[in-house]
This record gives C-alpha cells, structure tokens and sequence, in this order.
C-alpha cells in the first residue's frame, strides 16, 4: 500500500493564529548600531526561483495590500529578469506620515548555466562588501572592477550585506552542478565574510498538490520534507534555516495562511541580520 502523501503529524510547528504578532515583531525592529539605518538582507537564487515575487509579497504582507515595488516576470524563462542592482524599500503609513522599514531587501541577477550567462559570483561578493553602486546593470560577460563607473570603492556599514538569502523554487526539478558549484561559491564567501545565511524555498503549491489545496499542509507534505531535505544537502544549509513560502501571485486579496508563512521567514532575515550587525558593532 503507497504511504500517504500527507504526515500524520507536521514536522515542524507554525503558529497560523499569530499573524498580528508576528506582524508587530517586525513593525517594531529597529538595528541598535548608530551607523546603520536598514538592515540589509540579499537575495539570491537561480532564475525563476521568485526573488522579486518575494519581495513583493513582503510589500504585500507590511501594507496590508497588494503592491508591486519589484518588477517580476510571470513568463517562463531561463533568462534573468533582474538587471541591476536595486535596494527596495517597504513603506508604511501615507501621506506626510509616510516612513520606511529599517529592512531592506537587494535582489540580484539571477544565477544561470554556464560561464557568460547571470550574475558572476564575484558581483554578489562585491555586493557583500557594499561595492556595488545602486542602479548598476550587471554584465553577463564579466564580473565589476574597482575602476568602473558601478563599483563604491568606499562603502559604509549600511551598505554592506547583513544576511544572505538563497531563494529556490519548490518546483525544479533539481539544480544542476554548474548551477550549484555558483551557488556553493557565493556560501563559501559570504561564510568567510561571517555573513549568516539562509534558504527560501519558492512555489511550494506548485510542487504538491495537498500544499496547493491547503496552504496549513506545508509542513505535513511529505514530498516538499524531502525537497527541503535535499536541498538542504545538495548546499549545505541546515534545515533549520530553510523556509517554505508561498509568493502572492494569483489572489487579489490578502490572505492569512500566505500572510504567516512570509512572516515566519522575514522574521528569521531580521534576527540573522540582526546578530550580525551586532556582531558589526563589537568589532
């Protein structure tokens, strides 16, 4: 007799009822080092993982509405749709009350197969040191260079990447070596620069069906437990720092269960960031 698709219990617990508290965790953040305004968290991935979805989703979550701050592409693509470097904001209030949450959110160009195709993994280093200049267009064909016009050869700590986040989607077949021997590279740097990492792992609806049926079985789905479990493996990030979400991509109203699941990854971007800049301030 096949096993069950679902867990009998999940394996790992998230209060769904707790939106409004997670919610003000966030609202009420606030880095404690003088010299850094936005914690800044980078994100990166394979094409088509949903790093700008995410990033909208976020918007979604903190303005309790639909936004759209991140262009992102709803086509199929091996391309990236993301050329340059963009630091993207959350607003909150409006008006003349208009203010920013001190988070901050970079997406990259997307990672590709092969040597001239994507972001080169030295850009994503240059990004982790602040080097890289807002609006700078990423060239496929080789990385930035201390005398280009893109290149901060001067970055302050707010500049600087607090906490590095790998977006994977749920929904690929598996990441091939070219593809992982990039990513391991970026790890390993940020790694050597102490920069805390973590993983995201995209369009979980789309890769089960009893996910996409309800959103409450994420962590009782037994095939996105392995999915986690090999990505987990294949990278080298402990499970524990892996989070299944789900962008906003076809409702037109907020919804809870999406609403939890990105707050329960946004809330762990703030504490990994956060200690690093403590850390930042010691040093």
């Amino acid at each position: 007799m096949a096993a069950s698709a679902l867990l009998n219990k999940p394996w790992r617990e998230l209060r769904w009822g707790e939106r409004q508290k997670e919610l003000q965790y966030v609202q009420e953040y606030k880095p404690e080092n003088p010299e850094i305004r936005n914690l800044r968290a980078l994100l990166f991935g394979h094409v088509g993982a949903g790093k700008s979805s995410f990033i909208n989703s976020v918007s979604n979550v903190l303005r309790g509405r639909m936004t759209m701050p991140a262009l992102a592409s709803a086509m199929t693509s091996d391309t990236s749709f993301t050329r340059k470097y963009e630091t993207h904001t959350f607003m909150k209030g409006r008006g003349s009350s208009k203010t920013f949450f001190p988070v901050v959110f970079n997406d990259i160009m997307g990672l590709e197969d092969g040597e001239t195709r994507g972001v080169h993994a030295k850009d994503i280093v240059h990004a982790f040191k602040g080097n890289v200049k807002e609006g700078h267009k990423f060239n496929p064909v080789g990385p930035l260079e201390p005398d280009d016009f893109g290149y901060n050869p001067t970055p302050s700590a707010d500049d600087k990447v607090h906490v590095l986040v790998c977006v994977m989607s749920a929904n690929t077949p598996q990441i091939n070596s070219s593809l992982l021997k990039k990513m391991s590279e970026v790890r390993q740097k940020a790694s050597e620069l102490g920069i805390p990492q973590m993983a995201m792992m995209t369009h979980i609806d789309a890769a089960c069906g009893e996910i996409q049926k309800d959103l409450k079985n994420v962590y009782r789905s037994r095939h996105l437990q392995k999915k986690m479990k090999d990505f987990s493996a294949a990278l080298g990030i402990p499970l524990n720092c892996i989070f299944p979400v789900k962008n906003y991509s076809e409702e037109i109203d907020m919804n809870n269960e999406v609403d939890i699941l990105i707050l329960s990854a946004l809330r762990k971007i703030i504490d990994f960031g956060d200690d690093f800049i403590e850390k930042m301030e010691t040093e």
